[in-house]
């Protein structure tokens, strides 16, 4: 099948503003962690701000995927970034005289808010390359995989800004900002929106969220615990040990700390989004079968359990904070994220291989709602595991974790659409 003009049109629309939503998203998350460990939060407060973001994401991708089946994917994406807006502007109410407790409950509530919104747009993104992107030559995993490997790619510029306008404007002003420039983004994206996505069907029933294709649900299942095992270092752990070990207490100190961090976050997040968008190329996917790529998932999963079963033992043999080990973390770290990056781009192009186009947002919904539980029990273990244990427990876990996604990976079949009734 040729690509019709008015679908490419219609998948870089959804891709701009998906980038627009996704830049937003990582420089919120960035100015919450690093503004409120200033405040003196402990890692287990930190974690707390985030936990209502992602059980947000597990009700909102159950429920989206039929809002979208019913009224449309363009209705869900516009919702998805005007509420982004709202949470943004809500956020600068935010009272530096409200006690510890108060703030936390506001900030969650905005939270939950941007986490409703981040997974209505990504919900939206996803699908629709299912339904525009060509069928041959390999067409589905190319256009999945530029989509997730450039929108990682802008969250990680997004890290580094959150981080730099924290630095420079303040909080409020950051946020503000941030707020206008998507507003007119969702704006421009309404008005100059093509066509090419459906309107939705007033048939579809919410019961046709839950899937009965066991490919979806042992996929489902491996991403759970493929972005816990991200989560569990990447939300709490790392950020604020590396802040305990560049910054030197002093306001200039703390600036460069979050200078620092800021950009290794920034770093790992685009490498990430780059080797996602090459993993088509990586994996050889036009030269192999479905059933090959199947497989992949199982022994590229393998690979990334070493990263951070080496990475504890660094960390367990060290005699505390030294520089061997900080460069040892910042290149393992950046091994996870390469490996990682074609674990999750191949799960990506899986969910859209394994599902039919007239359940397509009633799969992936499904699916995102297992990784937004992944996301939510790696923040909530992120904060723990360091509070309890440190750095070796956090990695030790980000281990078990990823072992755990290979072997769920393992009972997935290249009987593509067999399971279902």
């Amino acid at each position: 099948m040729s690509q019709r003009p008015e679908g490419l049109s219609a998948y870089i629309a959804v891709t701009v503003a998906y980038w627009a939503f996704m830049l937003t998203d990582g420089a919120l998350r960035m100015l919450v962690l690093l503004h409120f460990h200033t405040l003196g939060f402990s890692p287990v407060q930190l974690a707390y701000l985030f936990v209502l973001y992602e059980i947000a994401g597990m009700v909102t991708n159950l429920t989206a995927g039929w809002i979208a089946a019913r009224f449309g994917l363009t209705s869900t994406l516009y919702a998805g970034l005007g509420l982004q807006v709202v949470a943004l502007l809500a956020l600068t109410q935010l009272d530096p005289n409200w006690t510890i407790g108060a703030s936390v409950a506001f900030v969650m509530a905005v939270q939950g808010a941007s986490g409703v919104a981040k997974d209505l747009a990504k919900m939206s993104s996803k699908s629709a390359v299912k339904l525009l992107a060509p069928t041959e030559a390999g067409g589905l995993f190319r256009w999945v995989a530029v989509l997730t490997g450039s929108k990682n790619a802008v969250k990680g510029l997004g890290f580094l800004l959150g981080a730099a306008l924290l630095a420079t404007l303040g909080f409020t002003w950051a946020v503000l900002i941030m707020a206008i420039v998507l507003a007119v983004i969702l704006v421009a994206v309404i008005l100059f929106m093509p066509p090419g996505l459906p309107k939705g069907r007033k048939g579809a029933k919410f019961s046709e969220v839950f899937s009965k294709s066991a490919n979806v649900n042992w996929l489902s299942a491996a991403r759970v615990f493929l972005f816990g095992a991200r989560d569990v270092w990447f939300v709490v752990g790392i950020p604020i040990y590396f802040y305990a070990v560049l910054s030197d207490g002093t306001e200039d100190g703390n600036r460069a700390a979050f200078f620092m961090i800021g950009t290794f976050m920034a770093v790992w997040v685009i490498l990430y989004g780059a080797v996602q968008a090459s993993a088509p190329r990586i994996l050889r996917a036009a030269e192999r079968t479905e059933g090959d790529l199947i497989r992949a998932a199982r022994s590229w999963a393998a690979a990334l359990f070493c990263v951070p079963a080496a990475l504890t033992i660094a960390v367990l043999i060290s005699s505390g904070p030294q520089a061997w080990l900080t460069v040892t973390l910042v290149l393992g770290l950046l091994g996870f994220g390469a490996i990682f990056a074609v674990n999750s781009s191949l799960h990506s192009y899986l969910i859209l291989a394994f599902t039919k186009s007239e359940r397509v947002t009633m799969d992936v919904g499904f699916y995102y709602m297992a990784n937004a539980t992944g996301r939510l029990v790696g923040t909530v273990l992120s904060g723990l595991t360091y509070q309890v244990g440190g750095l070796s427990l956090v990695l030790g876990t980000a281990a078990i974790m990823v072992a755990l996604a290979a072997l769920t990976s393992g009972k997935l079949t290249d009987q593509t659409h067999a399971a279902y009734s």
